[in-house]
């Protein structure tokens, strides 16, 4: 057996990613594994550190991080066709959480790398004016997308409570988006509302199931519009996203398609815990691109 290559962010989970990448390297020795360390500082020093991993020919990449960690990394990964095994250390983790691998264990996590079952798992494409990026989990479009914006923008306070805050901002600001949207090779459509959310897995925010039933191997993309909503109305769904019940709130629209465009004056898109895009995006999935190694190889095995 060759080399695995153990990639890490060390300030992911705010700080946590430098203990279990520890943990993790630990268990891998202890097993006898033939192990290369990257450890990135950035997100620009991750990306060429993978380019310098995945160059040396591993069997397999183990990343050390949150989703905004792996997702940086795609399209050197992708194109490497190494397996990925994900050891999860970041706030929301909602990969792992789809794939139903192990979150709180670190040692069984980073053990898939030498025992797992490889299996092959969509990822998303966000394309813009200014360029493209990928993504593992959901797209975010509209009143929750500006809620991540101006959470990043916020200096205080710090954690839990700067999202809480940015998120009453939001609401006191709230206005409806005119968003016009085009589903695979359907017609244009005038649809103003809240928020569109564009999911390759059900999850985001750390397990809110924002798009229920969306599975990350199934070649589509499961797209969930919020209608016109008051503050009042908008803070009532908030729960009813949490629990996975808001799909029968008839201000709810769901489909599944190939392709999606969503546009809108004023738009910003997050995805994976990053902003990826603003005014005009089109959604689409690159099927089985990306291989993971998990403890399953049903295609049913993800947690919904």
């Amino acid at each position: 057996m060759g080399h695995i290559a153990v990639l890490s962010n060390p300030l992911s989970g705010k700080g946590r990613g430098q203990r279990v990448a520890d943990d993790a390297l630990a268990h891998l020795r202890r097993r006898g594994a033939d192990v290369r360390v990257y450890a990135g500082r950035s997100a620009a020093d991750t990306r060429r550190l993978a380019a310098v991993a995945l160059d040396a020919g591993p069997d397999g990449l183990v990343v050390v991080g949150g989703d905004g960690t792996l997702s940086g990394i795609l399209e050197v990964v992708c194109a490497a066709g190494v397996p990925v095994t994900v050891v999860p250390a970041g706030t929301g983790n909602d990969l792992a959480r789809a794939l139903g691998l192990p979150r709180a264990d670190v040692s069984e996590a980073v053990e898939l790398a030498l025992t797992g079952v490889p299996r092959a798992i969509d990822i998303g494409e966000v394309r813009t004016a200014t360029g493209t990026s990928l993504f593992l989990t959901v797209a975010a479009l509209g009143f929750d997308a500006r809620v991540s914006d101006r959470t990043n923008r916020l200096r205080w306070p710090s954690g839990a409570l700067r999202y809480y805050l940015a998120l009453l901002v939001e609401l006191v600001r709230l206005r409806p988006f005119d968003f016009t949207i085009r589903v695979d090779d359907g017609p244009e459509t005038a649809a103003p509302g809240t928020l569109v959310a564009v999911g390759n897995t059900a999850s985001y925010g750390g397990g809110m199931p924002v798009c229920i039933g969306a599975a990350p191997d199934d070649g589509v993309l499961d797209i969930v519009a919020v209608g016109l909503l008051g503050r009042l109305r908008l803070v009532r769904l908030f729960p009813l996203l949490l629990r996975g019940t808001h799909l029968a709130r008839r201000e709810v629209r769901h489909v599944r398609a190939r392709t999606v465009t969503v546009a809108a004056p004023g738009l910003v898109a997050y995805a994976d815990g990053e902003r990826v895009g603003e005014e005009t995006c089109t959604i689409s999935i690159r099927a089985g691109a990306l291989t993971v190694m998990t403890r399953v190889e049903r295609r049913d095995a993800h947690v919904r």
